[in-house]
């Protein structure tokens, strides 16, 4: 498979309960093992069921945080794969994109990419 190559900020799709499509900017965190993305977001598109719980480390400690499944449109490919939802309504980004997503899309970051 071909690597395509995407930047620290980048514009997905992300495909709700319904098929219907939100573009919104994601960050791209090669740091972080799974994706997250905000509770608000998940409850506006619906995303579920949960299908387990996952324990996280982040700088705040340890969370128990629930697993859905979500399809995400990134760089023309799309992906369904598991996301954390989290509280992210303090962080810039609703949704990161983490190893899990990058390493089933075959990406490789560019950090100078725009």
């Amino acid at each position: 498979m071909k690597k395509s190559v995407v930047g620290l900020i980048e514009n997905i799709t992300i495909y709700g309960e319904d098929g219907k499509g939100k573009k919104i900017m994601a960050r791209i965190d090669s740091g972080a093992t799974k994706s997250s993305i905000d509770v608000k977001l998940a409850a506006e598109l619906r995303l579920g069921p949960i299908i387990k719980t996952k324990v996280v480390k982040s700088t705040h400690g340890n969370t128990l945080r629930p697993v859905v499944n979500a399809k995400i449109e990134i760089a023309g490919k799309k992906i369904i794969s598991e996301v954390t939802i989290a509280d992210r309504t303090y962080m810039k980004y609703q949704l990161l994109i983490g190893q899990n997503i990058l390493k089933k899309g075959n990406f490789m970051i560019d950090p100078r990419k725009k």
